[in-house]
């Protein structure tokens, strides 16, 4: 009760400063990306990786699935990903970029009061993720601080046109490390309540091959062992795995893991499954999402989706 109180508040205020829309179901009138988008894509009937296992098992046979996102706090800092609906006439401002020849120029419609991965005293990522009402464009960027005169310098800048599969230049990072875009990847609290996620969603493991493959621009792996996962791999959880035992939400993002899989987009934690931070997920019951092992799991070949290297969009199957 406190809690929903508490967002009550939170949200009021951001409708009172006009800074902040907080996060629709259509996210701004846009969808994320078109309906063939690879993101959007059904991997459930496709032929398994002839590297399946040897992927499957560096990143963890017995290790089980993570939902990295939550309600709360953990030792001190918000859990998840956040991302926000900012107002039509949101002011762009300038933006620095550590990755620059890599990044895209132009004023980024960050308010002041964005809400930063972590925190606004994290050291860990700092991704903000922005839809401006009505444009159908997504701006990501990482590594963000805020500058004393309302600009920012970040790591990385990526902006998408959601009405369009283009992808980035091959080999350009984004605010990921696999190139991709974060939001379309993620797990929303409003698409679990709704009772269906039909898109894939990111995930991140510890040690990556150093190569990419579609749909991914962008490699960060140490290695070139053929045995490590390149960024973009798809896995999908195998069809065999009884959902029946869980709890009705986790059993809506096990279905999503089925029909539209995993996809591999950062280092970071084995298995760790990206989602928003939101107050209204319930940690207790997302726990349950770590009886699923790695074993469960199948890395998929994609390749036969492919309409071309430069574009996300994908055959029907």
């Amino acid at each position: 009760m406190k809690k929903a109180l508490m967002l009550l508040v939170l949200l009021t205020a951001c409708f009172a400063s006009g800074a902040i829309i907080p996060p629709s179901t259509n996210l701004g009138a846009c969808s994320l990306f078109p309906k063939n988008n690879v993101w959007n894509a059904h991997i459930d009937k496709l032929p398994i990786d002839k590297n399946s296992s040897t992927y499957i098992s560096s990143i963890g046979i017995g290790t089980g699935l993570h939902a990295d996102f939550g309600s709360g706090l953990y030792e001190g800092q918000p859990i998840g990903i956040p991302f926000v609906v900012v107002p039509a006439n949101q002011a762009g401002v300038g933006v620095t970029f550590g990755y620059d020849d890599e990044s895209d120029h132009a004023l980024y419609p960050i308010p002041s009061n964005a809400p930063i991965e972590g925190g606004s005293s994290s050291n860990g990522d700092r991704h903000i993720l922005i839809v401006r009402q009505g444009e159908c464009k997504l701006y990501e960027v990482g590594n963000a601080y805020a500058n004393a005169d309302g600009s920012w310098r970040v790591g990385a800048g990526a902006i998408w046109d959601l009405k369009s599969n283009a992808l980035r230049p091959s080999t350009w990072t984004s605010a990921d490390a696999a190139g991709l875009p974060i939001l379309p990847g993620l797990v929303r609290h409003d698409e679990v309540a709704a009772g269906v996620i039909a898109h894939a969603i990111r995930f991140t493991a510890q040690s990556t091959q150093t190569a990419f493959v579609w749909a991914a621009r962008h490699q960060a792996g140490a290695s070139s062992d053929p045995k490590l996962p390149p960024m973009g791999a798809r896995f999908r959880l195998k069809a065999s795995v009884d959902l029946s035992g869980f709890p009705r939400d986790v059993r809506v993002i096990l279905q999503a893991l089925k029909t539209y899989g995993l996809i591999l987009a950062d280092n970071g934690s084995n298995w760790y499954v990206s989602g928003t931070q939101d107050e209204a997920w319930d940690n207790d019951i997302l726990s349950n999402i770590s009886k699923i092992k790695g074993s469960d799991f199948e890395a998929v070949d994609i390749s036969g989706l492919q309409v071309s290297p430069d574009s996300g969009e994908a055959k029907s199957q």
